[in-house]
C-alpha cells in the first residue's frame, strides 16, 4: 500500500546577518513534526531554504565590499552548519539563487502576465527596506513600519502589479469557510479585519530601483519582487515550472506551511491568490506561531539580545536547546526565553527526571541482576497504573502532534517518566533486594522500569535526536531488534528481558545554575557589545551606500568658513567635549562645543584654524549653546582629525 504523503515547509530565511535561537524555533518545530510523521510511516518531504534577492541584501553586501553572491554564500553556509548541529532532517534546502528556481519564477511571471493578472503601472508608497514591504500611509504606526518599527521611505517607481484585488472575495471566503486553513484562529480574525475586509490593493511585483533579483522575462530593466520570487519556492523546489515535475505531482499541495506571525499576511493572502491565479491547489494549512522573546522583548540583532545557538549547544547540548524550544514555548503564542528558565528546565526535566531515572534503573539492574534485564513474573495495581500510562502515551502524543501542540506532547511523555520515578519510591527496590521473595518481585519492578524507559525513549526520538540513541545503548537495544519504532508502542511488554545494560556516563550532568547564569550574562554582554559595534559599522556604511547625489543648489545651502580658535576649555562633567571661542570674521567670536577632547587638549586647539559650518541651527550641549560645528575627518578606527586649510588664511574666509 502506498504511503501517505506529508509535505511541510518552513519559510525561507533571509541571510542578512548572524543567526540566533529565534531563527531556530520554526525549523525545530517543523523538524519534530517531520520526524514524527516519518516514524508513523508517512512519506515526508521537509523543505527549508533561503530567500536571497532584494534591495536589503544588495546593500549589505555592498557595505561589506564583496559581490552579493559571495556574501550570501558565507551566511548560508553558517545556516547549514546550524541546521546540521541541531540535527534538522530537511529533505531539500532551496536557495532562490538556484538556477532552476530562477527559470521557474520567470515562467510563472510570464504565465500570470499572459493571463492578464499582471500589468504595468507606477507605484508610490512607503517602503520598508528591512521587511521588503510597501505600506500605505494609514498602515504606518507613528510614521514607521508596522512590522519592524523602522523608518520607511516614500518610493515612486514604474512597477508591474499583480491583481490581488481580483481575488479578494475568494480569499475572504477561504478564510471564513475553511477554519483549518489558517491557524491559530486569532490569525484568521487579524487577517480578515486588518487586511481583507478593508479592501485588498493590487500588489507591486517588480522593482527597477535595484538589480539584484530575477529579471522579468519580457522587460529586463525590472526584477521580480520578493513575493512572487520567494513564495513560489514552495512549488519550484518540487520541480514546478521545470523539466521534471514528478515531486510536485507527488507532494503538492503542502500539508503545513509553518512561519512566524509577522509574515502570515503574505502566506495566507498573497500566496493563495497567486496559486488561484495559477489554477493550482491551495496548501492545507498555514500556521503562524508567535515570537520567541528574550526576557519579554522580541529577539533582534539590532537590540543585541541575541542568544547564540552554537554557544548554547556547545555548553549544554543540542537536545537541551531542542527540548526548551519544543517544551516551554506555548505553540501559537509568544514564548519567552530566559537563561534561568532554560537552565532550570535542563536540570529538572532532563537531568533529574530523565537522566536520573535511567541512571538509577541501569545501576540497580547491574547491582541486583548482573546487568541483565530480568523477566517479569507478576503484576499488581502499582504496576498496572504505570503500564496504563505508558500504553496511553502514544495515542495521546499523536493527537497532540496532529494539532501541532508539541509542549503538550512532551508533557505527556514526561508524566510517564515522572510516574516511573515515583514507581521506584513506591516499590522500594533496595528493600525488595534483601529477601528472596522480594527479589522475585524486584524482577518485575526493574523490568517495568526498563520497559517504561524504552517506550518513552522511542517516542522522544522526534524531539530529542541524540539522547534516545544513548538510552537504547544503555539498555542493550540495537536498531535491528524492532524495539525502537512506533509500532513497538502499541502494548507494554516488549521482550527486552535478557538484554545486557550498560550504565555508562550520566546522560545530563546537573549544572550549578548560579554559576552558569554568571557565565551566560558575560556571554550576553559580549554579544550585546559586538552587536552594537556591528550596528554602528553597518549604519556608518549604509549611510555612505544610501547617500543620494545632490545638486549644486543643495550644496550652496551649506555655509562653510575658516575659523581661528581664540580660547578653548574642557566642558565640566563631559569627558569628550571641548568648548571653543572661534573667530569666523564676525563682530564677536562664536561659542562652539565639539566632541574632540579624546584627540585634542585645550592647549592644542588655541591658535588652530578650523573649518566651521556657520549656518547650522544652534544646539544646547551640557547647557552651553553651540553656534556651529567644527568639521573633522574620521578614519576606519574611529579616530578624529580636524579639517583645516593647508596654509593660514583670514578668519571668516568662505570655503566652497
Amino acid at each position: 500500500m502506498e504511503k501517505k504523503k506529508f509535505y511541510i515547509t518552513t519559510p525561507i530565511y533571509y541571510p542578512s546577518g548572524k543567526w540566533h535561537i529565534g531563527t531556530c524555533y520554526t525549523t525545530i518545530i517543523c523538524d519534530a513534526l517531520a520526524r514524527y510523521k516519518r516514524m508513523q510511516g508517512y512519506d515526508v518531504f521537509y523543505l527549508t531554504g533561503t530567500d536571497e534577492h532584494g534591495q536589503k541584501i544588495q546593500k549589505v553586501a555592498s557595505a561589506c565590499g564583496v559581490p552579493v553572491k559571495q556574501y550570501i554564500d558565507g551566511v548560508v553556509n553558517e545556516l547549514k552548519k546550524l541546521w546540521d548541529l541541531l540535527d534538522i532532517s530537511y529533505d531539500k534546502f532551496i536557495r532562490t539563487t538556484d538556477e532552476y528556481h530562477e527559470r521557474a519564477v520567470q515562467k510563472i511571471f510570464q504565465k500570470l502576465y499572459d493571463k492578464g493578472d499582471i500589468y504595468k503601472s507606477a507605484y508610490e508608497g512607503w517602503y520598508c527596506t528591512p521587511c521588503e514591504a510597501f505600506w500605505t500611509k494609514t498602515q504606518l504606526v507613528d510614521g514607521k513600519c508596522p512590522d519592524c518599527g523602522r523608518e520607511v521611505e516614500l518610493t515612486k517607481e514604474e512597477s508591474y502589479f499583480f491583481k490581488l484585488s481580483k481575488y479578494q472575495d475568494r480569499i475572504q471566503k477561504l478564510i471564513e469557510d475553511d477554519k483549518e486553513f489558517l491557524q491559530p484562529i486569532t490569525r484568521q480574525n487579524e487577517m480578515l479585519n486588518n487586511f481583507i475586509k478593508p479592501g485588498l490593493q493590487d500588489l507591486c511585483v517588480s522593482r527597477t530601483s535595484f538589480d539584484w533579483g530575477i529579471k522579468v522575462p519580457f522587460d529586463s530593466k525590472h526584477v521580480v519582487y520578493v513575493w512572487i520570487d520567494a513564495l513560489t519556492n514552495y512549488i519550484t523546489a518540487l520541480g514546478y515550472g521545470g523539466d521534471d515535475e514528478e515531486l510536485f505531482k507527488k507532494y503538492w499541495p503542502a500539508d503545513v506551511h509553518m512561519m512566524g506571525k509577522e509574515i502570515i499576511r503574505f502566506h495566507s493572502i498573497i500566496w493563495p491568490a497567486i496559486l488561484m491565479a495559477l489554477d493550482l491547489p491551495l496548501p492545507k494549512k498555514v500556521y503562524g506561531h508567535g515570537w520567541l522573546m528574550f526576557n519579554n522583548d522580541k529577539m533582534s540583532k539590532s537590540k543585541g539580545n541575541i542568544v547564540d545557538p552554537f554557544i548554547l549547544c556547545e555548553r549544554y547540548g543540542v537536545d537541551a536547546l531542542r527540548y526548551y524550544m519544543l517544551r516551554e514555548v506555548p505553540f501559537g503564542q509568544d514564548g519567552n526565553f530566559t537563561n534561568e528558565i532554560f537552565l532550570k528546565l535542563r536540570n529538572s526535566d532532563l537531568a533529574n527526571d530523565l537522566g536520573n531515572l535511567v541512571s538509577r534503573v541501569t545501576a540497580m539492574v547491574a547491582q541486583y541482576f548482573d546487568g541483565v534485564i530480568p523477566e517479569p513474573i507478576d503484576c499488581n495495581d502499582v504496576d498496572k497504573d504505570l503500564i496504563a500510562m505508558a500504553e496511553k502515551m502514544y495515542p495521546t502524543v499523536t493527537a497532540y502532534m496532529d494539532e501541532m501542540r508539541a509542549p503538550e506532547a512532551l508533557d505527556t511523555i514526561f508524566k510517564v517518566i515522572q510516574r516511573a520515578n515515583k514507581y521506584i519510591d513506591e516499590c522500594t527496590p533496595w528493600i525488595l533486594a534483601k529477601s528472596e521473595e522480594g527479589r522475585q518481585r524486584l524482577k518485575t519492578v526493574l523490568y517495568n522500569l526498563c520497559e517504561a524507559i524504552r517506550m518513552t525513549s522511542v517516542i522522544l526520538q522526534p524531539f530529542l535526536t541524540q539522547t534516545p540513541a544513548k538510552i537504547f545503548e544503555k539498555l542493550g537495544i540495537k536498531a535491528d531488534m524492532g524495539l525502537t519504532g512506533f509500532d513497538s508502542l502499541q502494548k507494554f511488554g516488549a521482550k527486552i528481558y535478557g538484554l545486557k545494560v550498560d550504565k555508562g556516563e550520566q546522560l545530563f550532568q546537573r549544572i550549578d545554575i548560579a554559576k552558569e547564569l554568571k557565565v551566560m550574562d558575560e556571554i550576553l554582554e559580549q554579544e550585546i557589545k559586538k552587536a552594537k559595534e556591528q550596528k554602528k559599522e553597518k549604519e556608518k556604511v549604509e549611510n555612505v551606500v544610501t547617500l543620494q547625489q545632490i545638486g549644486i543648489e543643495d550644496f550652496a545651502k551649506i555655509e562653510l568658513k575658516v575659523g581661528t580658535v581664540l580660547e578653548c576649555k574642557k566642558v565640566e562633567k563631559a569627558d569628550k567635549l571641548l568648548c571653543s571661542q572661534i573667530d569666523v570674521g564676525e563682530s564677536n567670536p562664536r561659542t562652539i562645543v565639539s566632541g574632540i577632547a579624546k584627540y585634542y587638549t585645550p592647549e592644542d586647539m588655541v591658535g588652530k584654524q578650523v573649518i566651521v559650518v556657520t549656518n547650522l541651527k544652534p544646539a544646547k550641549l551640557r547647557g552651553i549653546e553651540s553656534q556651529g560645528m567644527v568639521l573633522c575627518a574620521e578614519d576606519e578606527n574611529g579616530d578624529l582629525a580636524l579639517i583645516a586649510p593647508i596654509k593660514s588664511v583670514k578668519s571668516g574666509s568662505i570655503v566652497g
